[in-house]
């Protein structure tokens, strides 16, 4: 049975306002990987951001499929697909932000390196080599003015290459993992004080 336009528009306003919330979502749930169970729990991060990747691809492909929808049945079924999505999503959230340890800090990654050279202190105060938004974007490998969305896939991107969990405790590059750290930190810092899409202040 064919839907009348009017339904039609209200289902396809109505999904796509589920799927924008959804993406949301997982962006959010993304970001409270990063600062919670990154650095701890850097296997259970790598698949559940794989999960929730999957989950941004499924919303994809149903986007598509909501625009040509024109049967009743046929919009049962997407609607269907989408549940099944919002379910998977919320098995995803409820292992992250169920975590028994969470960081209190925003963001805090340099407490993985003063437990790894067995020092106290300061976890940054061996920090410094980021001084600007410009340095951040480069260090990332982003021209500078990139949203925070491409700063944080930049950095899920380079920290999955190096880290040493991912390469069997090979610390030689944590040189460079702490830059990248430093540089998404700084970032995600500047675009908490001025948030927007447009690009932080300095170069």
């Amino acid at each position: 049975m064919a839907l009348n336009e009017r339904n039609r528009q209200k289902f396809v306003t109505g999904m796509n306002r589920r799927i924008a919330e959804l993406r949301v979502k997982t962006e959010q749930s993304l970001d409270f990987a990063i600062d919670t169970m990154f650095q701890e729990r850097i296997d259970a991060f790598l698949r559940l951001e794989e999960g929730l990747a999957e989950v941004d691809r499924m919303l994809n492909l149903i986007e598509g499929d909501v625009e040509e929808t024109c049967e009743f049945n046929a919009a049962q079924r997407v609607e269907s697909r989408l549940e099944f999505i919002e379910d998977r999503f919320d098995e995803f959230d409820s292992e992250i932000r169920q975590r028994p340890r969470r960081r209190r800090n925003k963001i805090n990654l340099f407490n993985f390196f003063k437990a790894a050279a067995g020092g106290g202190g300061d976890p940054t105060a061996a920090k410094g080599e980021i001084n600007s938004a410009g340095e951040a974007y480069s260090a990332l490998g982003l021209e500078f003015g990139r949203p925070m969305s491409e700063v944080t896939r930049a950095f899920r991107q380079q920290i999955k290459k190096i880290h040493p969990d991912v390469r069997k405790g090979d610390r030689s590059s944590e040189p460079e993992l702490r830059k990248i750290i430093e540089a998404y930190q700084f970032l995600k810092d500047d675009y908490a004080a001025f948030p927007s899409e447009s690009s932080p202040s300095g170069g």
